[in-house]
């Protein structure tokens, strides 16, 4: 054995670190227990190093079903946690492909998660537009004193939009994503101070603030702006973040005074390009700034409106309006409830996908429809998949959901089981819909279907849906 790993560590003692790198992927990949452990010994600092396409030796291993290499790797320390470029952790790729063992293994971590497949437990989803580190504050939006002073602090971030597009710049980092990563351009009280005068073309939203700084605790997941911390005698120590609309003319100003930064359009995919933190404040501010932008007027009496509580509540100027007793709910932001849902075919080993005309062609995704008042959240999966598909609904689960701020939606992703199987689509929400195998579909997953045929971005809950489906009872 040990002429084997002299041998062994001789072919490789003098290659670049890229090429170690590569043979450790591939010794992961094939179940190499031998050649991984002794590379290992020798270069220990490869242990979580990525390939281009971000994946770590934990991820090939468990893509592969080698469930004493996880081990291994895991015992030598392997970030379980690390993502790759499809957004995906080892775990996800051991339950896509229906490792249960190795899923097990994975999960059973210090963050004390459950295994993915024991009956009755579910890990609760976090989607895109679902993250984010703000505690919203919403004791703080009545408190207009707390509010103006923290609007004037240097500490605060101001993130500026315009006709809700969101102010960025190009983040520069090459992940192997199909379009480039951008970032929040974060300001300051000192760059929108002379717009904040003009109350009538501007709409400021208080988002809520950053947790309260410790000075033993080190790397926030935003760093201050400019890297201040607050004096604790004049301050709580908590770092405001406001969400500025300004108008077209002011728009063009920033742009002008901010090189290589500018106002994303369109919506999607651009909206999609951003990390998961920014992301979920940014669904956050859009859809508060699209409300305000569609009532203007009171929708009970006609009048003028003005907002109040830091931008989360409508305020009637008629003093007799009835919006002023009891509660309205035109008074403050509203939410969409839209039902999402992956249609299972009777068999088990068929999902039914459709397409509406306005969408690339070749793509099909998970049937979908507002919820109706008085309706459940069941009834509204049932109605939507007849309606468009004419296929008939049982049994409806719950799985997930996900804030999309086009302009104000909550997607509720669900599960249903389809009891008949004949499509006759409705040619008006959906131009065609189709039964596709559990093969087919991870072929669009991992992009090697040569049909032209594919799926949302995995940013999309429609994307976790099916890949949830494909790993519910996978054997692969």
């Amino acid at each position: 054995m040990e002429t084997d790993i002299q041998r062994i560590m001789a072919d490789i003692q003098g290659n670049p670190k890229q090429q170690l790198i590569s043979e450790l992927h591939n010794f992961a990949a094939v179940g190499d227990k031998v050649r991984l452990t002794a590379l290992l010994s020798h270069f220990p600092s490869l242990i979580n190093e990525t390939a281009k396409n971000g994946w770590t030796a934990l991820m090939y291993a468990a893509r592969n079903g080698h469930f004493e290499i996880v081990q291994v790797l895991l015992e030598k320390g392997c970030d379980r946690s690390m993502i790759n470029t499809s957004n995906q952790t080892a775990l996800d790729i051991a339950k896509f492909w229906g490792y249960k063992n190795i899923a097990n293994v994975l999960a059973d971590g210090k963050d004390g998660l459950k295994p993915f497949f024991l009956t009755g437990e579910a890990r609760e989803r976090e989607h895109y537009f679902c993250r984010t580190f703000l505690d919203r504050k919403s004791e703080k939006r009545v408190d207009s004193n707390w509010l103006n002073q923290k609007q004037k602090q240097p500490t605060s971030v101001y993130i500026l939009f315009s006709n809700l597009r969101p102010f960025a710049v190009s983040d520069g980092d090459e992940d192997g994503s199909k379009y480039p990563r951008v970032k929040l351009q974060k300001l300051c009280y000192e760059d929108v101070k002379e717009y904040l005068k003009h109350t009538e073309t501007i709409t400021l939203i208080f988002l809520g603030a950053e947790l309260k700084i410790e000075p033993q605790v080190k790397g926030n997941i935003f760093p201050t702006l400019n890297g201040k911390c607050p004096n604790e005698d004049e301050d709580d120590g908590l770092v405001a973040w406001f969400a500025l609309s300004i108008d077209a003319a002011a728009s063009e100003e920033f742009i002008q005074r901010h090189q290589g930064c500018f106002f994303v359009h369109p919506p999607l995919p651009t909206l999609l390009q951003f990390s998961e933190n920014e992301a979920g404040i940014i669904a956050q501010a859009r859809s508060v700034l699209a409300w305000d932008s569609r009532y203007q007027f009171c929708p009970t009496c006609g009048s003028a409106t003005k907002l109040e509580d830091g931008g989360y509540r409508k305020l009637c100027l008629k003093e007799d309006c009835p919006s002023h007793e009891g509660v309205h709910n035109t008074c403050y932001p509203r939410v969409d409830p839209v039902v999402i849902m992956q249609v299972i075919h009777p068999d088990g080993n068929h999902c039914l996908l459709g397409r509406k005309k306005r969408f690339h062609p070749g793509m099909y995704t998970c049937l979908a429809g507002f919820v109706e008042p008085g309706e459940t959240i069941e009834n509204a999966v049932r109605r939507e998949v007849e309606e468009e598909s004419g296929i008939k609904v049982g049994h409806v689960h719950y799985v997930s959901c996900q804030p999309w701020p086009m302009p104000s939606s909550l997607m509720i992703g669900c599960i249903a089981s389809a009891v008949s199987t004949e499509i006759k689509v409705d040619n008006i929400e959906i131009e065609d819909a189709r039964w596709f195998s559990r093969k087919q579909v991870m072929e669009f997953l991992n992009k090697k279907n040569q049909s032209a045929f594919f799926v949302p971005p995995h940013q999309a809950i429609a994307h976790q849906l099916i890949k949830h489906w494909v790993g519910m009872n996978a054997s692969l």
